[in-house]
């Protein structure tokens, strides 16, 4: 029996006057990744950024409905939005690390957060070389932790973003089209990390790019206007899909 990690009843989401969530009820299976397609202004972004509250930061944001992350629901008063970005954690479209270090991008989450005021220097080695290790990139960067992060390749600085956020255990991570800057050998890579951490983590990703979202993720969701239009297991979706909208635009007929 599946369990589920995020979950949301009759969520919708205003900017200002424009509606760009409606009526959107979904789970998403616990420790597997699941895929969000759609055209683009389909509503996307926006629901993966629902998630983990970023959507606020905006300004002019109206939601209504319910979210729950982890079993909480993410709009109670008692909840913290720092304590909710670690359990939800984020990777942009382009990678972002931090211009410093390697090694301080990767304790940085970890030193933001925590309530001790420091970390022994043997704990932090210790961590470093673990969230490295977990996206690969420890053999190529354990004679480099004191380079800046920015000058590595962008590849590199797409995992180490992934690699930021694991010091704080997230049980979530979204994924906002990470591949889009790559290139091909790059973008093969970071599947390969993604596909790496399924069971560890629950991964959901938004991406234009169907063959990816067929490459790597078990159940898909597809939108259109806000709406949620369908959502099942990727292969089904793919080579059976139940809605003549779905079916068009996997097509290509538009978007």
């Amino acid at each position: 029996m599946s369990t589920y990690s995020i979950q949301t009843e009759r969520l919708n989401l205003w900017y200002g006057d424009f509606q760009a969530l409606i009526n959107v009820s979904v789970d998403v299976v616990d420790g597997i990744i699941t895929s969000l397609i759609g055209p683009s202004g389909c509503g996307k972004t926006t629901l993966l950024r629902s998630f983990n509250r970023v959507n606020e930061r905006y300004g002019n944001v109206t939601t209504t409905g319910e979210i729950k992350v982890l079993g909480k629901n993410i709009y109670d008063p008692d909840v913290s939005l720092p304590e909710l970005r670690k359990s939800v954690g984020m990777v942009f479209q382009r990678p972002n690390p931090l211009p410093i270090s390697v090694y301080e991008n990767v304790v940085f989450g970890l030193r933001v957060h925590s309530s001790r005021t420091s970390l022994k220097k043997s704990e932090s080695d210790e961590i470093v070389e673990k969230s490295l290790r977990e996206v690969f990139l420890w053999d190529d960067l354990k004679d480099k932790l004191k380079v800046r992060a920015t000058t590595l390749q962008l590849e590199q600085q797409q995992k180490l973003c992934i690699a930021r956020l694991l010091p704080l255990k997230p049980q979530v991570i979204l994924m906002d089209e990470p591949c889009s800057a790559l290139d091909a050998e790059a973008t093969r890579a970071v599947e390969e990390l993604m596909v790496s951490l399924v069971g560890r983590y629950t991964i959901l990703i938004v991406t234009h790019n169907m063959a990816q979202a067929r490459r790597v993720s078990k159940e898909c969701i597809f939108m259109l206007l806000g709406e949620i239009m369908e959502h099942s297991r990727t292969k089904d979706l793919f080579i059976t899909p139940q809605n003549p909208k779905t079916a068009e635009y996997i097509e290509g007929r538009y978007g």
